[in-house]
C-alpha cells in the first residue's frame, strides 16, 4: 500500500504538488480531517469546561455506581443493588432481542406478503394491498400503541385465556414454560450443532454437484431431517434432558415458568408488521424485476409454479432486494428505540433513567450514539458480505 502510494507521489515535485490530482485530493482529504480533529476538541474541552464550572463531573466513573431501580424485563440477573453499568447492558440486550426479534418476523411477512401481493388470488391479493397500504401510512409510534392498548385490556390473571394448561395470555403478557437444564444438555446442544453444520454440508456439497453434472439433490429437505432427527435421537438417549417447568396459576399470579410483558410483545407485533409492508413492497419490486422471459423458459420445460418461483425468481430478485432491504434493517434496529413511549425498557428508556438519576447527559448520549452505530455497522456488514454472495460472478 505504501509502496504504490510513494511510487505515485515520487515524479510529483513539490512545487506542483497542489496542480496534481492525486496529490491535491490527499491534500484536501488531510485538511478536512485536521479541521474535523480541532472540531472535535474545541467542543470536548468547551463541554468539560462548562461542566466544571457548573460543579457537574465527567467521565463514565458513574457506570459503578448504585442504580436503585429494577427492570421488569431482563435477560441477565439485574437487581435495584446492581449498578449503573450493568443497567445499561439489560438494556442493550433487551434492545438486540427486540431487534433480533422484530428482523426475522418482519422478513417473513414481508417476503410472504410480496409474494402474495403478486398472487392471481384476487381476494389475497387485495387483503395484503389493504394491509401494506394502511400499515406504512400509520405512523410506527400510533401503531405501538395501539398494540400495547390492545394488549394490556385483555383479561386480568385469574381469567387468562388459556392454551393447553402451557400458555396463558393476560392483562400482563404471555405466561409460558421456562427450560431447565440438565448437566448432560451440553451433548444435546452438541448434537444440534453437528445437524446443523451436516445440513450446511450438504447444501454446499450439493450445489457444487449441481453445477459440475447437472443432477439436484434434496439437500435442504434431507439436511432438515438430520437437524431434527439427531438431536431427537440423542435426547431420548440421554433422557430427557431439559425438563419444562409449566406456569401454575395461583390466587393472585401465576408460579413458575416465565413472563414476557406486553410491552415487549406490543413493540414486536408493531415493528415486525410495519418493516415488513416496507419489505413487501422491495420483495415484489425484486420480484417484477426479473425477466418474464425466465419465466416463460422455466415452464417450457415442465417447472412446476412453486419451483420457478423458489430456484429460478427468487434467486434473481435476491439481488435487487438485498441493498434496500439492508436500509430496512437499519430502520427497524433504530425505531426499537421508540419503546419508551410504553415503558419498554431498552437501551434508550434505561439510559434516560439514569441520565435523570446522575447527571452525566453526554456520555449517556454518547453511549446511546456508539451502541447504535456499532449496531448499524454491524448489521450492514453482515448483509454487504451476503450481498457479495449472491453477487452475480463473471465467468
Amino acid at each position: 500500500m505504501f509502496g504504490k502510494l510513494a511510487a505515485k507521489l515520487k515524479p510529483i515535485s513539490l512545487r506542483n504538488f497542489w496542480f496534481d490530482k492525486y496529490g491535491r485530493g490527499l491534500l484536501l482529504q488531510f485538511l478536512v480531517l485536521l479541521c474535523v480533529a480541532g472540531f472535535l476538541a474545541t467542543i470536548s474541552i468547551n463541554a468539560i469546561t462548562n461542566l466544571q464550572r457548573a460543579g457537574l463531573s465527567s467521565g463514565f466513573g458513574f457506570l459503578a455506581d448504585q442504580a436503585f431501580f429494577d427492570i421488569n424485563q431482563r435477560l441477565i440477573e439485574f437487581s435495584s443493588q446492581s449498578s449503573f453499568g450493568r443497567a445499561l447492558v439489560v438494556g442493550l440486550l433487551n434492545t438486540i432481542l427486540v431487534s433480533s426479534l422484530g428482523i426475522i418476523a418482519a422478513t417473513v411477512i414481508g417476503f410472504m406478503a410480496g409474494i402474495l401481493r403478486l398472487s392471481n388470488n384476487w381476494i389475497a391479493s387485495k387483503i395484503i394491498t389493504v394491509y401494506v397500504e394502511v400499515t406504512r401510512n400509520v405512523p410506527l409510534l400510533l401503531q405501538i400503541i395501539f398494540w400495547w392498548a390492545t394488549l394490556t385490556s385483555l383479561p386480568k390473571v385469574r381469567e387468562s385465556i388459556n392454551f393447553y394448561n402451557l400458555f396463558y395470555f393476560n392483562n400482563r403478557g404471555l405466561r409460558a414454560p421456562s427450560p431447565i437444564f440438565e448437566t448432560s444438555f451440553l451433548w444435546l446442544a452438541l448434537s444440534i450443532i453437528f445437524g446443523i453444520s451436516l445440513c450446511i454440508f450438504l447444501v454446499v456439497w450439493a450445489r457444487r454437484r449441481q453445477h459440475r453434472s447437472g443432477k439436484t439433490f434434496p439437500s435442504v429437505s434431507v439436511g432438515l431431517t438430520l437437524v431434527i432427527l439427531i438431536p431427537t435421537m440423542v435426547f431420548q438417549l440421554l433422557e430427557q434432558p431439559v425438563v419444562w417447568d409449566t406456569p401454575q396459576a395461583t390466587r393472585f399470579n401465576f408460579r413458575g415458568g416465565f413472563n414476557i410483558t406486553p410491552e415487549l410483545l406490543a413493540l414486536w407485533f408493531a415493528l415486525a408488521t410495519y418493516t415488513g409492508a416496507f419489505i413487501s413492497e422491495i420483495v415484489r419490486a425484486g420480484i417484477l424485476s426479473v425477466s418474464t422471459g425466465q419465466t416463460e423458459a422455466a415452464k417450457s420445460l415442465g417447472l412446476r409454479s412453486s419451483q420457478i418461483m423458489r430456484l429460478i425468481v427468487i434467486p434473481q430478485a435476491f439481488r435487487v432486494i438485498i441493498p434496500p432491504l439492508t436500509s430496512q434493517y437499519l430502520n427497524l434496529t433504530k425505531n426499537s428505540s421508540l419503546a419508551i413511549a410504553i415503558g419498554y425498557q431498552d437501551l434508550v428508556s434505561i439510559g434516560g433513567t439514569i441520565l435523570n438519576q446522575s447527571g452525566h447527559a453526554l456520555e449517556v448520549v454518547a453511549i446511546w450514539m456508539v451502541v447504535y452505530l456499532s449496531l448499524s455497522l454491524g448489521t450492514s456488514a453482515f448483509m454487504n458480505w451476503y450481498n457479495k454472495k449472491m453477487a452475480l460472478v463473471e465467468r
